[in-house]
């Protein structure tokens, strides 16, 4: 049976629009949305106005465990490469119990901080041994339980992962957790898929070109053609990896991608951090979208992408969670463009008022809107008839929206922090959060101190 809403604002194609009338169908979907209507006396009236929430598109949940352990330095120098030898402390001991611990809890805070699906990029997949469980999905099931646990959207991405690098033939020891080849990525993909609903589904993802033999990118490829499934890749994340690939194959890696003819709308480029005019052109021509995580860039010292250049190529940009120093979507809208503000020491570059877009939030929350479809595999996305029924209702008692014009609600929300974590959160049809609780927050927090003790406690 479908059910009404009512609220006095809503983001409804790109902008406010005032008294909106939204209706839910039986399957967790939005039936209708019509704005200037006052509240039918069968409407149940939100708290304040309503946004979209937006698709987490990147996100490794085990590396929660690891956020804020690695802000210190006993060497000479410390860079991406050395914060990945101490993240594989924590991906050589968890358990599967635990990682489903750890992921509830994150799952909780992603909501809080206003998302509503996470793309899971999942390539922690068997014992510490490297052998597999009897079950090889263990820790997959693990990610969909603690989704369910929280009610977040989870798209599952199993890892293409192979090698230690593009000279090495296979893994490291402390990497045996991360191995599956290209048919064993398809094959759990499928099974992953066969228990799909509006919350849950599964993609494909390749960890790097320097983690995957080429053969077995075409491999994969090949098996994915006439799927409609997003396929992950990171590319061109650290200056490292685009050396080694110029010497190995000739070609940077975005352009290895493009010269191979592999891109679609369906792929999803993960940082692309350091890609040319030549390859954003060649990426915007494809159809296919960057995944771009500031938050997790910025704290790695990975560089800064060229946002304007993405945008204005009207390739679609998606932001994501990564390695968890920053679960909110605000902060990452928000040094998405102050990056490019330092950097440029100019205001606004994500703003395009020749093309009508003079506002830098709303252009990047379109953006990420949009582009979150796809990289979840979602045909559609937001407050439009279709799209899955979810939902963020603002706080209006929140100081940081104090004495702001509505029309500029969305740049206080992205450009004047801290906000306060939204009042309500609904995902497909179902709330999730009402009146700032979330059934089980308290319990998932209990259990990842406990994880965290373990992992941590005699540091």
């Amino acid at each position: 049976m479908n059910r009404l809403l009512w609220a006095p604002q809503a983001w409804v194609d790109g902008r406010w629009q005032d008294q909106v009338l939204l209706e839910v169908d039986g399957a967790g979907r939005w039936a209708r949305i019509t704005a200037g209507l006052p509240c039918p006396p069968d409407a149940q009236r939100l708290a304040g106005p309503v946004l979209p929430g937006l698709v987490d598109a990147h996100s490794h949940a085990f590396q929660r465990a690891f956020a804020g352990l690695s802000e210190r330095r006993e060497r000479d120098s410390d860079d991406f490469w050395s914060w990945r030898e101490r993240m594989y402390r924590v991906a050589g001991q968890v358990s599967v119990d635990e990682v489903r611990d750890i992921a509830t809890h994150l799952f909780h805070e992603l909501i809080e901080g206003g998302y509503t699906q996470v793309c899971e990029f999942h390539y922690l997949q068997h014992q510490a041994d490297g052998q597999p469980y009897a079950d090889p999905l263990a820790m997959a099931w693990a990610l969909r339980d603690a989704a369910r646990a929280s009610g977040i959207g989870l798209t599952l991405l199993p890892v293409l992962y192979e090698r230690a690098g593009f000279e090495q033939p296979a893994l490291r020891p402390d990497q045996a957790r991360f191995r599956l080849g290209a048919d064993e990525v398809w094959a759990a993909s499928q099974r992953l898929r066969e228990q799909a609903d509006a919350c849950f589904d599964a993609g494909l993802a390749i960890h790097s070109l320097r983690g995957a033999a080429p053969t077995s990118i075409h491999r994969l490829a090949r098996r994915a053609q006439g799927w409609s499934g997003a396929i992950h890749l990171h590319v061109a994340e650290q200056t490292g990896e685009v050396d080694d690939c110029l010497a190995t194959t000739g070609r940077r890696p975005i352009e290895w991608l493009l010269h191979e003819g592999l891109l679609d709308a369906r792929w999803q480029l993960v940082h692309a951090t350091h890609a040319t005019p030549a390859e954003i052109e060649g990426v915007a021509r494809s159809g296919a979208g960057v995944v771009i995580c500031p938050g997790t860039e910025a704290d790695l010292g990975d560089g800064l992408t060229d946002v304007p250049g993405w945008l204005d190529a009207g390739v679609p940009v998606s932001v994501g969670s990564d390695s968890q120093v920053t679960r909110d979507w605000r902060e990452e809208l928000r040094w998405l463009e102050w990056g490019q503000r330092l950097a440029r020491r100019q205001r606004n570059l994500a703003a395009a008022p020749a093309t009508g877009q003079a506002a830098t939030a709303a252009r990047l929350f379109e953006t990420a809107r949009q582009a979150g479809a796809a990289a979840a595999g979602q045909p559609s996305w937001g407050l439009q008839p279709g799209a899955r029924a979810d939902l963020l209702v603002l706080d209006d008692s929140d100081p940081a929206l104090a004495g702001i014009p509505g029309s500029h609600r969305l740049d206080a929300l992205v450009f004047s922090a801290p906000a306060r974590p939204w009042h309500d959160v609904m995902v497909a049809g179902h709330w999730v959060r009402r009146a700032h609780v979330q059934p089980g927050r308290d319990a998932a927090r209990l259990d990842f101190a406990a994880v965290m003790h373990r992992l941590w406690g005699g540091a």
